[in-house]
């Protein structure tokens, strides 16, 4: 994601966001954003929502639809941390054109940990949802889960 802005402020000359860092310093109960604080908290939420992409994939939600998912999340995360600290403002407040931008960066964040996710977990087979969903295609309320792999 970062990459991704960084290539787009090279072509619109959109300024550093500081709301990343200044969220972080808010999280921590600090009064300042001291140097650094943006790139640690995108590290941070990218380590820690990349944790919860990878256990949606282990457990079967792969492909487009649920990297649309995990967009919603990445997305939900953002706008609850920056609103509860008062750094950030409801999306619906944003110019169109910040709002475009934001968007775009977090769909690009999700499409590729979605990948990588579904790409590991492939490793280990179908997760438990795709077992499920192969043993008895649709919805029905008087069927489990499958038993645990041998």
């Amino acid at each position: 994601m970062t990459l991704s802005e960084k290539l787009e402020q090279r072509f619109t000359g959109r300024p550093n966001s500081h709301v990343p860092g200044a969220t972080l310093a808010g999280l921590m109960g600090t009064a300042r954003e001291p140097a650094g604080m943006n790139v640690l908290m995108h590290l941070g939420q990218g380590i820690l929502l990349g944790a919860l992409r990878g256990t949606m994939a282990h457990a079967g939600l792969r492909g487009p639809l649920s990297s649309a998912m995990f967009a919603v999340v990445r997305l939900t995360n953002d706008q609850t941390l920056e609103n509860a600290t008062g750094v950030g403002a409801p999306p619906w407040t944003w110019p169109r054109d910040e709002l475009a931008v934001d968007l775009f960066h977090k769909t690009v964040y999700a499409v590729t940990t979605g990948l990588v996710a579904d790409r590991l977990a492939a490793h280990t087979g179908p997760g438990p949802g795709q077992r499920h969903a192969q043993r008895v295609p649709g919805r029905h309320a008087n069927v489990g889960p499958p038993p645990p792999p041998n």
